[in-house]
């Protein structure tokens, strides 16, 4: 393996232990901030020693060992925080300073969870709503700011800003790293559903990198959600939002083909798509139904990918009901971004030209300006219109929008379709 591709999967590791890696240690020093910068220490030991010394066997127990050993510098060189040391040292001495750390006790209790701890706190009401989004997603998703600015559709140096000034507030609040009391937990699940969506949806459809999806933050989602089902039984969103997400992460298996190419929705085998999953999101659903909750916005979202999860071909999709649903949901959700969903809905419920239309009028909406899907879209109605040379240009404005490359290749062949298609209907 050359240094490059050891360095790009050294990377891969860290970034899919870095979420539970400042879990623990946020359960362990009571301190977000600290755990974080803990868990940074941690990884820059990796980056020096693993290349040389080869990833560890499990390299969660190796950067959680290496961080706790920086805490406990740090708490010794601090006598206000002799408490946390003594707490520390009394953890060491249980599990020994060798001893694995066992990351699934967490995963099997759905309260008494490190994760769940942690997007509780980041979302705590002393923050505003974007700023425990931005942070959350920071800590738990791993997400860098540029990725962050990208799923809000906002500058950058705001996200940054954001970031830093929720631990900041955190650390000044002395909020306590918990689960919160049972009166309180109704009002904060909103923004922690909302953070949990946003970071399936990074692992679904990856904004930069070369990755079209990140399954393993998908999978991570999921069992958030779960949990949140079972913590919140009676919150009709919360069985909406699971039922999103594991209707969606059906498709997972079907989105690439043997190559490891993207596959798009229409395209897809469906044969490839999990069934179990496609079940317990139906489940989900009904159950968000039965709560009353039909018309929340995870729920109608839910109820749209259904509607493609009950067709077993994509020509039986009930696209005139998928239509209705946008229709509702633009409604309930007001946003660029659905209305976008609407005008593909719409195309394919009552041709491309209506769709068109729609897509058009969106053509000045500031969020969308830099949105690779807009163009892409556009650039697909086109192509169904026989208006090719147009297509090519939107898709090659896709492609450079984008960061994902996968993405850009996807939009760079089609661009290249658009044009072949052009030359034969000239030379025709």
């Amino acid at each position: 393996m050359t240094d490059a591709r050891a360095k790009a999967a050294i990377e891969a590791v860290i970034r899919m232990e870095s979420a539970r890696l400042i879990a623990g240690l946020a359960h362990y020093t009571r301190d977000i901030g600290l755990a974080e910068d803990l868990a940074q220490d941690a990884v820059v030991a990796a980056l020096e020693q693993w290349p040389a010394a080869g990833v560890p066997r499990n390299p969660g127990a190796w950067l959680m060992t290496v961080a706790k050993r920086r805490a406990i510098d740090e708490f010794r060189r601090s006598a206000e925080l002799q408490k946390k040391y003594a707490q520390l040292g009394r953890t060491l001495a249980t599990e020994g300073e060798s001893a694995t750390p066992d990351f699934d006790r967490a995963f099997r209790d759905d309260i008494d969870d490190d994760l769940l701890r942690l997007i509780f706190t980041a979302c705590h009401p002393v923050l505003s709503l974007p700023a425990r989004v931005a942070l959350t997603l920071r800590l738990l998703g791993g997400l860098t700011t540029t990725e962050i600015a990208r799923a809000y559709l906002v500058p950058e140096p705001t996200v940054a800003q954001r970031i830093v000034r929720a631990k900041k507030t955190l650390a000044q609040a002395h909020v306590p790293f918990d689960v919160p009391a049972a009166e309180e937990r109704p009002a904060r699940l909103g923004s922690v559903l909302e953070v949990i969506y946003l970071i399936f949806n990074e692992g679904y459809s990856a904004t930069v990198g070369d990755d079209w999806m990140r399954p393993a933050m998908c999978a991570e989602a999921v069992r958030l959600g779960r949990v949140l089902a079972q913590l919140a039984p009676a919150e009709p969103e919360v069985h909406g939002l699971v039922a999103l997400l594991e209707i969606q992460a059906s498709r997972i298996p079907a989105r690439t083909d043997e190559a490891g190419e993207p596959v798009l929705l229409l395209d897809q085998d469906r044969t490839r798509w999990d069934r179990l999953l496609v079940s317990r999101g139906l489940a989900a659903l009904d159950r968000a139904v039965r709560l009353g909750g039909e018309r929340g916005p995870y729920a109608l979202q839910a109820a749209i990918a259904a509607c493609h999860a009950r067709a077993f071909r994509a020509e039986e999709t009930d696209w005139p009901r998928v239509a209705g649903l946008y229709a509702v949901l633009a409604g309930v959700m007001p946003s660029p971004v659905v209305e976008l969903n609407r005008a593909v809905a719409v195309a394919m419920a009552y041709g491309p030209q209506a769709g068109l239309d729609i897509v058009d009028q969106l053509a000045d909406e500031p969020a969308l300006r830099d949105y690779h899907l807009l163009p892409s879209v556009r650039g697909d109605l086109l192509r169904k219109l026989g208006r090719h040379v147009e297509a090519q240009a939107e898709f090659e404005r896709a492609a450079a929008l984008t960061s994902n490359e996968q993405e850009r290749q996807l939009s760079a062949r089609r661009a290249g379709e658009a044009a072949a298609a052009a030359g034969r209907v000239r030379r025709e």
